[in-house]
Parts: structure tokens; sequence; C-alpha cells
């Protein structure tokens, strides 16, 4: 591959590192202010290290519901993931050993995006192991930054910086709401939630509510 076409990878790579390393001042902080310690929350950006499942585990946690709860709603919104780790393999040639484990970490919403976004199938490998990491460099460091910002404010949430992942999560779901089906399961799951909150601990009523979607979709399929 020339030079010429992986400048405008390299480029789009650094771009989205630097958004998501922006995004992860919110959660370092939101993590802090949920309980955890600076060496807590890093450590869930380097080993977890897929954004909605760690926004969903710390904002379980800061709103009271347990490990259960929190750790089901980061699984569940995780299994994607798996999803993109068969199409990823095929554009990567399979990888085995070390290779294979270092693929699968790097195998979230952004890596996937880039290298299926590519022509060829070398570009796509130079897409998915630059913008891995320059994302993995860049999401721990504002995770560190946001986390130790958090310590210096008495109450890092009077910022709204809890708003920010339910916005981003909204900003993510309404791109797919397209067409009646999908508009019926949000409904469907945003009633089951709203009916769950009052008689069932924090975090449970999203985690059944992701249920109720995933239920339906497999119920759709042959």
């Amino acid at each position: 591959m020339s030079p010429e076409h992986r400048s405008p990878i390299l480029r789009n790579a650094l771009a989205i590192g630097a958004a998501t390393g922006a995004y992860a001042l919110s959660f370092g902080a939101l993590s802090v202010a949920a309980g955890l310690s600076v060496p807590q929350t890093v450590a869930l950006s380097l080993l977890m290290f897929t954004g909605g499942s760690q926004f969903a585990l710390v904002l379980t946690l800061g709103a009271g519901g347990g490990w259960v709860p929190a750790s089901g709603s980061a699984a569940l919104l995780g299994f994607r993931n798996a999803f993109y780790g068969l199409r990823i393999a095929e554009l990567l040639g399979r990888p085995r050993g070390w290779r294979r484990l270092l693929t699968a970490q790097f195998t979230i919403d952004e890596t996937t995006a880039m290298a299926l976004g590519q022509a060829e199938p070398a570009a796509s490998r130079y897409a998915f192991w630059a913008t891995g990491l320059s994302v993995y460099v860049l999401w721990g460091a504002g995770t560190l930054a946001g986390a130790l910002g958090a310590q210096l404010l008495p109450d890092p949430r009077a910022l709204g910086l809890d708003a920010a992942a339910p916005a981003a999560f909204l900003a993510l779901l309404a791109p797919r709401l397209r067409g009646r089906e999908p508009w019926l399961v949000a409904a469907l799951a945003v009633a089951v939630a709203l009916l769950l909150v009052p008689v069932v601990p924090a975090g449970v009523p999203v985690l059944v509510a992701g249920l109720v979607a995933v239920a339906v979709g497999l119920r759709g399929t042959p």
C-alpha cells in the first residue's frame, strides 16, 4: 500500500483517537464519582476497553446498583464486539497466538468501522491497527486525565458529566431507528425499564430492557 493511501487513513485514525480521548475525560471523572479509584478506573479502560460497557458499569454503580447488574449491563453492551470479531478475523487473515488476543482487544466500533470502510484488504488491515493503537492510547490517557481531575472537584457530577453517556447512547441509537420495527422495539424496551425502576435495584431495568431487545431480535431470526 502506497504512502498516499496510508496518509488519509492515519489522519482519520488519529482524529478518531482524539475524539474518543476527549470522551474518555467524562468516563474517568464519572468512574471516580461512582466510587472507583484512579487505578481501578484506568484498569477498566486498559483491560475492558469498550466505552459503552464501561459507561454502563460506572453509571449503574453510581446509581446505587450492585456489581452484578452493573457487570450484566456492561457484558450485554459489549457482546456486539463478538459479532464484529467474525468479520475482522476474516479481514486480518485469522490471526493466531498473541496476535489473536491483541486483535480481540482492539475489536471495537471504531476499528471495525474503519476496517470495513476500506476498498482493499491491505488498507483494511492498516486502518484497523492504526485506529486501534490511536484509540487505545488516547482513550487510556483521557481516562487518566479525567480521573485525576475528578479528584480535585468536590462533586464531578456538578459539571453535568453524568449526562454525557446517556446523550452519547442516544446519538448512537438515533440513526438506527429507521422504520417501524426499531421504534416499536425501542418503545417496548423503554416501557419495560420504566415499569421496573420502582421495584428492582438500579441497573436491573437497563439490563432487562436490553434483553427484551435481544429477545425480539432472536424471535425474528430464522
